[in-house]
């Protein structure tokens, strides 16, 4: 019983964990970020495990850690409040063609990963970038400036697509 107890303190602890890391896009976790993720799972299993290491023991770890997480899933999908406690809400970081430093920097999004998602979605620069937001999983999802019949941006939105004569946006 007491494994059990363990896992779910662990379980608790890692969501936690991976809670004030932040989120990253995935694609963007540098390999220091995945050993982090790694090494704090082999050191959080030590202390669940203990020295028990038979595979009765080992089952039962995984099927609380699973258990833990179907009920998780559950209470996100039942409570909206909890899911954004465990998972948070999308973050606006660049608004008509404004950069938002202060979510950019909680978040530790640079330019260039919004760069990249704008061109992942065909655009050329970021005159063309409406809203970036990142996404409660990780992921910038880009909204374009709307176009006139040209194919440039309108002219209410050029104003405020970034500094003036800059075409890339930087801040």
């Amino acid at each position: 019983m007491g494994t059990i107890g363990r896992a779910i303190l662990g379980y608790c602890f890692m969501l936690g964990v991976v809670r004030v890391i932040g989120r990253r896009p995935g694609a963007q976790m540098t390999p220091f970020e995945f050993v982090l993720i790694f090494f704090i799972g082999g050191i959080t299993i030590q202390s669940i495990v203990g020295d028990d290491r038979s595979m009765t023991n080992a089952v039962c770890v995984v099927m609380t850690v699973g258990m833990m997480h179907v009920l998780v899933a559950w209470l996100k999908q039942k409570y909206p409040a909890f899911g954004r406690v465990v998972d948070g809400t999308p973050l606006v970081l660049m608004e008509n063609g404004e950069w938002i430093p202060e979510t950019m920097h909680n978040m530790r999004v640079q330019d260039t990963d919004i760069m990249a998602a704008a061109r992942a979605r065909g655009l050329k620069d970021l005159t063309c970038v409406k809203y970036a937001i990142l996404e409660r999983n990780g992921a910038i999802s880009v909204i374009e400036v709307e176009t006139k019949e040209g194919g440039g941006p309108a002219e209410d939105d050029k104003s405020s697509a970034g500094a003036e004569g800059d075409r890339t946006g930087h801040p």
